[in-house]
């Protein structure tokens, strides 16, 4: 939850200027492998709850709560019936735009993009141990985004997707690594997603390109066994890992 003290320290190098203070912030270490999105436009018709459930069984290492439509109260009592189904499973769950909705909810966190509440109004009204990620669409919005006040990011439309119907258009694993590439020449340790069309076909390539995670929607949450569905994408990621760290 938002008011929880399980942090980890981290040293890590910040795009900080020269001679400016040292956050006093430890970030929070966010595991963000196999990244499941939970909407329920990409749900099948079914309960989050049990794709929740499913998708944790799977190896999903955090969820996110997405839902463009549905009323602040509406919000607010599923994102308890999330973190109830999460208890003690050790998955986090973040909530997508909504501060508001995570202070209310004891969510872990939330994740904004670059419309939404700014990063560090979401660090000051969420507190030091909410887990906080964000969007990134450019380089330059990896260069400008407040590093100090995050725990992760995630580059989107690394490909073509339904899931998001005002996506913009893909730009590549290339550009994906190309934000990680910026991200990690202010902050080594951030890590960095990848949304967007992400599949377990396709997933391997995204790590081999030095990507720490996939973000899925449909992938999981529209499939007819979202465990399998997810176990799939585990076994992609872990597998391209194995890959890169061999001999």
């Amino acid at each position: 939850m938002v008011a929880n003290p399980g942090i980890a320290s981290s040293s890590h190098t910040t795009g900080r200027p020269p001679g400016a203070a040292p956050s006093a912030r430890r970030r929070r270490v966010v595991d963000i492998s196999v990244y499941v999105v939970l909407d329920p436009t990409a749900s099948g018709g079914r309960p989050l709850v049990e794709i929740a459930r499913a998708a944790v069984a799977g190896g999903a290492s955090i969820l996110q709560y997405r839902d463009k439509h549905a009323a602040t109260g509406t919000m607010v009592a599923t994102t308890r019936a999330l973190m109830a189904a999460l208890a003690g499973s050790g998955v986090p769950l973040v909530v997508n735009d909504r501060v508001d909705v995570a202070l209310a909810s004891g969510a872990d966190g939330v994740h904004v993009g670059q419309d939404d509440m700014t990063v560090a109004d979401a660090r000051r009204l969420l507190g030091p141990d909410a887990i906080i990620g964000l969007s990134l669409n450019a380089v330059g919005e990896a260069d400008a985004a407040d590093l100090d006040a995050l725990d992760y990011v995630v580059g989107q439309c690394a490909f073509a997707t339904a899931s998001k119907a005002d996506a913009p258009p893909p730009i590549g694993v290339a550009g994906i690594a190309k934000i990680a590439t910026a991200i990690r020449r202010r902050d080594s340790s951030m890590p960095v997603g990848a949304i967007s069309g992400i599949t377990a076909a396709n997933a391997a390539s995204v790590i081999s390109a030095g990507i720490d995670g996939v973000a899925v929607i449909s992938a999981v949450g529209a499939a007819p066994d979202p465990a399998a569905a997810t176990r799939a994408l585990r076994r992609a990621v872990d597998a391209a890992r194995t890959r890169k760290t061999a001999p």
